[in-house]
């Protein structure tokens, strides 16, 4: 397809699903639901951390930590007890367990309790001339796992770059916290990274139809198809290449392939 045409299919499609009547069905619904940036941080991380399987099952257990937050997700993680902890034992999201959740809560609490902002875990290891994220999904991994009592078990539920991960559920919360919220649906909380620099979300829907528009040629699903599949449409868009997310995903799942 001539390049033209590929831009003006895409801005249709974006133009057409990043939309906020989408919304209530997205696991983006669950930070909506807040209002203080804290609060959208903290539970949009740790929705786009579980956010594998059918939606519907990610938003009930999204409600269903929020329900363990008391609704107020930063004033929990900052002040709750390691009494208040153990309300978690009974959580579990397929492979994700208390044990996940635990260390979940020990990392949030003690780096909230240094900063008011989740974005400093990511935007402290970007150079200023970082063509995209992987070093700062680098560097948070590290920093996440850092303490010798991190549970090994955990490292599968927080990708990295460095282990060839696509980083999918990571580069989607990026998209959250980091592009302007003009169509209603991302919040532009964070300013330390630029929307050049994030990468696009690789899931299987993005990845069979950039496959089919000829975005796509690597043969793996990976972070180097990640970055494949950005560059491609950064040519389209170079300030904001990941709006297409947008496009390629409700492709994938509201249209039947021709």
């Amino acid at each position: 397809m001539p390049r033209s045409a590929l831009r003006d299919l895409l801005e249709d499609r974006y133009r057409r699903y990043a939309r906020p009547e989408f919304i209530a069905t997205d696991p983006v619904a669950l930070p909506h639901a807040l209002s203080e940036p804290a609060d959208r941080e903290i539970i949009g991380f740790w929705t786009a951390m579980l956010a594998w399987g059918q939606r519907k099952t990610i938003l009930a257990k999204g409600r269903e930590l929020l329900d363990l937050m008391e609704g107020q997700p930063a004033a929990f993680i900052r002040g709750h007890s390691e009494r208040e902890r153990q309300r978690f034992l009974g959580f579990k999201h397929r492979t994700f367990n208390a044990t996940d959740a635990l260390w979940f809560l020990e990392f949030l609490q003690r780096h909230y309790r240094a900063h008011e902002s989740l974005e400093e875990a990511f935007a402290r290891h970007m150079p200023a001339n970082a063509p995209d994220v992987g070093p700062a999904l680098a560097g948070f991994h590290r920093d996440f796992f850092a303490d010798p009592d991190a549970p090994l078990r955990t490292r599968k539920h927080v990708a990295t770059p460095q282990r060839g991960s696509s980083c999918k559920r990571l580069n989607m919360f990026l998209r959250w916290m980091v592009r302007a919220p003009r169509e209603g649906v991302d919040f532009g909380l964070w300013t330390r990274i630029r929307p050049a620099q994030l990468i696009c979300p690789l899931d299987v829907h993005v990845d069979r139809v950039a496959r089919r528009l000829g975005l796509l040629k690597r043969k793996q699903t990976d972070w180097r198809a990640a970055v494949e599949l950005t560059a491609r449409l950064r040519e389209l868009d170079p300030t904001d290449p990941v709006k297409f997310d947008f496009a390629l995903f409700g492709m994938g799942v509201l249209e039947k392939p021709d």
